[in-house]
């Protein structure tokens, strides 16, 4: 999960728009059409209406009347913070295929003003924090179901949304070079998120990392 302590600038940022975050994204919600919701997102529709997908390996199941979301093996509402990340997600999905087309975080809308903040509590986190090297990155990565890329000495790609895929890439230090690793986003990952949300699914996707190699 997140860093303990004070959060990041771009997750209080959006902590402190969560409740109109929810609302509109539930309003443009509405009026969208359930056909095209499944069409732009990727996400399914069973047969009682309701959506489902899956954020982090859980799968929850959206309401196709007042877009509650809960939890699909406990029946539990999530987090307000998890629920407008799913919302936001739905809301903004256009439908444009996913390219498999790696690029950094400077790359996004208005991502070269945070970037040297976001490598900080993701890469550098990830440096910082690993025990082991890239063996651990390696192991931890495979345990989450990460799937192998030829990048770095090690890289992986997972599906954190049903269209968004983020990559972390690790490079072994040496005593000439220290160790170093980045998140990486597929170049229509904005599509799909704002920004400051696809910082903190990078943070997330992190600190994940960091749990399973514990």
């Amino acid at each position: 999960m997140l860093q303990q302590g004070k959060p990041t600038p771009q997750l209080q940022q959006w902590l402190d728009r969560l409740t109109p975050v929810v609302e509109e994204a539930r309003e443009t919600l509405r009026r969208l059409k359930p056909g095209k919701l499944v069409l732009y997102s990727g996400c399914e529709q069973d047969a009682d209406g309701n959506f489902r997908l899956t954020f982090f390996w859980q799968e929850y199941i959206i309401s196709n009347n007042d877009f509650i979301i809960r939890q699909a093996d406990t029946g539990e509402e999530p987090s307000s913070f998890t629920q407008s990340l799913i919302l936001t997600y739905l809301a903004t999905a256009d439908g444009t295929t996913p390219s498999c087309r790696w690029v950094g975080f400077r790359d996004l809308p208005d991502g070269m003003f945070y970037v040297q903040a976001f490598q900080g509590y993701t890469g550098g986190r990830l440096v910082r924090e690993l025990r082991g090297g890239v063996g651990s990155f390696r192991r931890a990565a495979e345990a989450l179901g990460g799937e192998p890329l030829a990048i770095g000495d090690a890289g992986y790609a997972f599906t954190v949304l049903p269209r968004v895929r983020l990559a972390v890439v690790y490079w072994e230090g040496d005593e000439e070079f220290p160790s170093q690793a980045r998140v990486l986003f597929e170049d229509t990952a904005a599509n799909y998120m704002p920004t400051d949300g696809l910082a903190i699914l990078g943070s997330q996707l992190v600190g994940r990392i960091l749990k399973a190699a514990r």
